[in-house]
């Protein structure tokens, strides 16, 4: 890969790749700075990365930037220490958007990975599993679990209403 390579990557994959990051965390800057960690990682291995797979390698780098901080996030901050209170609220909303969303916060990580990677990023099976290292078959599995999940999340009344 040359540095044209690499600023056509930018140019061509910085959007996407911060949408995948940000439907996993919520967080604007946290998101920003997970892809540029990832375009980072790539500028360091530019002269090994073939440029016809470098949009994958971005994916893969982004992914596994984004577990290791997860990873460390969740260390960091524990559940029980949250008084839940302060964030519950009785509004209710019809909006599909928002059902969809709050459904795929209730997905394991890796169903919310391989479900974004496929119907948001437009990935294939096997470039999922490159991304993931997970074979074909599992990650079809976890796309067919999620997208179940989803339909009989979204099918409850109580949560339309």
């Amino acid at each position: 890969m040359n540095l044209n390579d690499y600023n056509n990557c930018v140019d061509l994959h910085a959007d996407g790749v911060y949408r995948f990051v940000l439907k996993h965390i919520k967080d604007t800057d946290i998101a920003k700075d997970i892809v540029q960690d990832s375009f980072e990682k790539m500028w360091r291995k530019i002269d090994s990365i073939d440029a016809a797979k470098s949009k994958t390698y971005l994916f893969t780098t982004a992914y596994h930037t984004l577990v290791d901080h997860t990873r460390k996030a969740a260390k960091s901050a524990r559940m029980d220490e949250v008084n839940e209170r302060e964030h519950l609220h009785n509004k209710h909303y019809s909006d599909l958007k928002e059902i969809l969303n709050r459904g795929l916060e209730q997905l394991s990580e890796i169903q919310k990975t391989v479900l974004l990677l496929r119907d948001y990023e437009g990935y294939d099976y096997a470039e999922i599993g490159e991304i993931t290292n997970l074979n074909e078959s599992h990650v079809k599995v976890y796309i067919f679990r999620a997208r179940t999940f989803l339909k009989n999340y979204i099918g409850k009344m109580e949560v339309v209403i």
